[in-house]
């Protein structure tokens, strides 16, 4: 069969065939002057080839990637996104439209496992991924760290999603999709994402529904908190007296003082170095509070976590993997305050300090934030919860059900040999991916992600019914963290989220 070939406003593409799927990849969507806002991407003449991804934003080359990414070619020109789908034609397919994680500084939309075929062949769905500006280039807090000398506000990266899902409402339909049915999901730094979407003014009515992996709504810098982390930069370029001298410096330095400031953080400045700020257009306020507010009024939610989340952050720190109980006690008091630390360690239980350390810290980051979302967006549309629990074979099962687990599983990748080692293989395996991406694409094209064999209840805050994936076959479990969640709620909200 022939390649495809298809026209939008733009211009003239040329795809590839994967079997029943066609691909259209790199296509430009954006493009943005360094720091400042995006704007709609120029049409072009000819036929743009559209087989191979395109540039990724600038990032960390050395950063570990369990997801096998192709880190390379990096450039600021890196807006681009890619297309998955059955058929261009009148089809009116949902959407599916996925926002990589990464800790708002590294992954791209065409990282090994964030390959659209198997699910968009399994559905007959669109499937699209996008790169944002990552770090520094995408939230990077200069006009308050410049008193306006230097645009910037921290909050360009979301900037560049939402002008991504403009142009998906635009284009979406030649490619057989409708623009009228988007669900955008997103893991870790993506599913923070996918919240800040949903609280933005700016992103209101280009999707109808919303899917967070592991990542809540506790997003959104103050602007003078990420205003010290944008100094801080500016002082590792030597260019203090004259900031307007990184308009012009080489990409690559801003990215090595970037990496250097990731290893050696400003005191006062956020524990996760980049990320949206509340700029006041683009994100109001923390996202949280606008969706209690009711800024996502109608979006139908799935959200949840892994069981084991922070598992694969301690590999191989031997602090960590050493502490002792008294370590743990002062740790757990850093993070839920001194008054509340044994009674956070007696609701965890676990065999290991090593071990509580970890489940708290991941449940601290995610479990409890995503409740807290789900608790929020359930007022307002039908909301959905959910745990990965099937354990990773890697190192002998040594990072359970860690961050990212589920990745492979939603987008059919599992089995690639490039990732293969990490998300595990067989007819297990190849059930749990089916269940995965038949509740994704159900919930895509209904609202609602159950079936009639297996039926997946609201989640209300009297019973928190949660599906529970990998142990097993899927079922669900009533609030399965409970003692772990009323443990936090003696804690201060502030204390949570990324």
């Amino acid at each position: 069969m022939s390649a495809p070939t298809l026209t939008i406003a733009q211009g003239t593409l040329f795809g590839r065939r994967e079997g029943k799927v066609l691909r259209f990849a790199g296509i430009p969507f954006a493009t943005a002057a360094r720091w400042q806002m995006p704007v709609a991407a120029a049409g072009w003449s000819g036929v743009r080839d559209a087989g191979d991804f395109a540039n990724i934003c600038p990032q960390d080359p050395k950063q570990a990637d369990i997801m096998k990414g192709p880190l390379e070619p990096q450039s600021e020109d890196c807006l681009y996104l890619n297309v998955w789908t059955q058929g261009c034609d009148a089809g009116r397919r949902a959407v599916l439209f996925y926002i990589h994680g990464g800790g708002f500084t590294t992954g791209s939309g065409h990282i090994g496992c964030l390959e659209g075929t198997a699910l968009a062949a399994r559905g007959d769905v669109v499937v699209v991924t996008i790169n944002y500006r990552l770090g520094a280039f995408g939230f990077l807090n200069l006009r308050d760290a410049t008193d306006g000398k230097l645009p910037g506000t921290g909050a360009e990266g979301l900037a560049d999603q939402i002008v991504a899902l403009q142009w998906v409402r635009d284009n979406i339909a030649a490619f057989g999709g409708d623009p009228e049915n988007i669900t955008i999901f997103g893991e870790s730094a993506g599913s923070a994402s996918v919240c800040a979407l949903m609280a933005s003014p700016k992103a209101k009515g280009l999707f109808r529904r919303a899917i967070c992996e592991s990542g809540g709504a506790h997003v959104g810098r103050k602007r003078d908190e990420s205003a010290l982390t944008a100094k801080a930069l500016i002082e590792r370029l030597g260019v203090t007296d004259a900031p307007e001298k990184m308009l012009d410096l080489p990409f690559e330095t801003i990215l090595n003082a970037q990496i250097d400031l990731a290893a050696n953080p400003p005191k006062g400045a956020p524990a996760l170095g980049f990320g949206p700020t509340i700029d006041g257009e683009v994100l109001p306020l923390r996202a949280i509070d606008a969706i209690r507010a009711g800024s996502a009024k109608g979006v139908d939610l799935i959200a949840g976590t892994a069981k084991d989340e922070a598992r694969l952050f301690f590999l191989g720190n031997r602090k960590i993997a050493e502490m002792n109980a008294e370590s743990l006690r002062k740790r757990v008091g850093g993070i839920a305050g001194e008054d509340n630390a044994e009674a956070m360690i007696a609701a965890y239980a676990e065999a290991k300090p090593a071990d509580g350390f970890a489940a708290i810290v991941g449940d601290n980051m995610f479990l409890m934030p995503t409740i807290k979302l789900l608790e929020a967006q359930s007022a307002y549309a039908p909301s959905y919860g959910f745990r990965m629990d099937w354990t990773s074979p890697m190192l002998n099962g040594l990072l359970g059900a860690c961050h990212v687990i589920e990745i492979g599983f939603v987008f059919g990748t599992h089995a690639r040999p490039e990732v293969a080692d990490f998300f595990g293989t067989g007819p297990e395996a190849d059930a749990l991916a089916a269940a995965m991406m038949d509740s994704w694409i159900s919930f895509a094209k209904t609202g609602d992600p159950g079936s009639r064999s297996l039926p997946w209840p609201r989640y209300e805050a009297q019973a928190r019914a949660t599906m529970i994936f990998g142990d097993g076959a899927p079922h669900v479990v009533d609030d399965p963290a409970k003692s772990r969640r009323l443990a936090w709620g003696q804690v201060s909200e502030k204390k949570l989220g990324l």
